[in-house]
């Protein structure tokens, strides 16, 4: 399973899904590829690789780097694994250390003095805070010419502070999905929708069945509402663009503008239709009191055809459930205006360094390669890279490799999880209260009016 780790909302997603009992992302066991399972592989068929490009940082053996990061059990085991080629060939130790109050600490840590050598953070807001404190250290040549090299510039604009590159990208993740039945959709010849024309054409021709279309759920203990925030995000990179989305993260645009009032108006007309929602679980209503892990399970009952939900999603299926193209359910892109409009909601790490020692660079250029990107790919599941050179196989199961794709594509324009990057009284706060609110029967217009209030003075 991955999530954005280090934010508040991600803590509470992997609780819920580890309280649940869930098939976890990363099991200690070997399923099989093509049954969409969760395994691993060992670290020693990853193989040896090109120790040259670590030759020009020096003599580095017997050196250490301390990494620190949220990715804690059981997510850490393959990043460990993934580190082998690079100690093997450099005689690096890394010492790896995870703690769930990374996002806390690392700060407090940084103003003490006291940093680690590299530190995966969740979030650029965090980043940027990081760097203020006057400890961070800019990326190393070797690394910026890898990203510029295997990552889109929209990436690199987020580990880039005050016109000066910091941070690599790690992981990442796709929150642009609808979860469907391949076979439903074969035996009543839908076809995937590549617009949001499609999609609406889509949802009514199910509609017209008796069948409700979607289903959904916001409800998430002390994060309820979180899922709504997806979905205005969602809508609003599509029908207000990019430029706009940046703008409206940095409120250089009112929350309450009209660009936010046809985003979530937008997505009533498809979570206020009674129409439409909430196949298997109630009316509209119900969907403040479903919660996010059990909603779009309704999907394997046959109570609704769609669910949209992030690539994460894939973990709260149950381990018999075969999560592929041609399996139980499986995901499509949430489609843009127009075919060739290909914006992407999600989430994802960047390498932030508080040291600049020649064994510290060594290995924030080997994380910039394609080279560790395809040996990560390969020991682990619930993974995935917006690095061009990782080869879509080597991933181990299919929502894995439709997420890579998705990233790949020349056409794609990332942009990051708004809500993560605004003012926490906002982005964890007002907007998911509102937002629930505004579920349960709120106006639109109090709703945005409500968290435009919210953002600090």
């Amino acid at each position: 399973m991955f999530v954005q780790r280090g934010s508040s909302r991600s803590r509470v997603v992997l609780a819920g899904a580890l309280s649940a009992g869930l098939v976890l992302g990363l099991s200690a066991c070997a399923d099989s590829k093509d049954s969409g399972g969760t395994g691993t592989v060992p670290a020693s068929s990853l193989g040896a690789i090109d120790c040259s490009p670590y030759t020009a940082f020096g003599d580095i053996k017997g050196k250490e780097v301390s990494i620190y990061t949220g990715i804690v059990t059981p997510e850490d085991a393959p990043q460990k694994q993934s580190y082998k080629p690079f100690e093997d060939c450099t005689g690096v130790t890394i010492k790896y250390e995870g703690d769930k109050a990374f996002e806390t600490q690392v700060l407090i840590r940084a103003e003490a003095g006291n940093p680690p050598d590299l530190a995966y953070v969740p979030q650029p807001g965090l980043l940027q805070r990081l760097v203020a404190t006057g400890k961070a250290k800019e990326a190393p040549a070797e690394t910026a010419a890898l990203v510029d090299k295997n990552f889109g510039a929209d990436w690199k604009a987020y580990g880039t502070v005050d016109g000066k590159f910091y941070a690599a990208p790690l992981g990442a993740n796709v929150k642009s999905l609808v979860w469907y039945s391949p076979k439903e959709f074969t035996d009543n010849g839908y076809t995937v929708p590549t617009t949001l024309a499609d999609l609406k054409t889509l949802t009514d021709k199910i509609a017209a069945t008796g069948k409700k279309p979607w289903c959904a759920g916001i409800s998430s203990g002390e994060a309820t509402g979180w899922p709504m925030t997806d979905w205005m995000e969602d809508f609003y990179l599509r029908l207000n663009g990019v430029e706009a989305y940046d703008k409206w993260v940095k409120h250089e645009l009112p929350f309450n503008s009209p660009e936010s009032t046809k985003a979530l108006d937008a997505v009533g007309d498809y979570l206020k239709n009674d129409k439409y929602v909430n196949g298997g679980l109630g009316d509209v209503k119900s969907i403040a009191s479903t919660t996010f892990q059990d909603a779009g399970l309704q999907i394997i009952e046959g109570n609704c055809s769609l669910h949209r939900q992030a690539s994460f999603y894939a973990a709260n299926f149950d381990k018999n459930t075969k999560v592929a193209e041609n399996g139980d359910v499986y995901a499509f892109y949430l489609p843009g205006e127009t075919a060739d409009k290909k914006p992407v909601l999600g989430g994802g790490e960047f390498v932030l360094a508080f040291a600049d020692r020649p064994e510290v660079k060594a290995f924030q250029t080997f994380l910039a390669t394609d080279t560790w990107a395809n040996a990560k790919a390969k020991v682990s599941s619930g993974w995935v890279s917006a690095n061009k050179g990782l080869k879509v196989e080597n991933l181990v199961n299919p929502i894995d490799q439709l997420s890579a794709k998705i990233l790949q594509d020349p056409n794609a324009q990332f942009r990051f999880d708004g809500s993560d990057m605004m003012p926490a009284a906002v982005g964890s706060n007002a907007f998911w209260k509102q937002a629930t609110n505004w579920i349960t029967g709120q106006d639109t217009k109090t709703t945005l009016d409500n968290i435009e209030a919210a953002w600090p003075k």
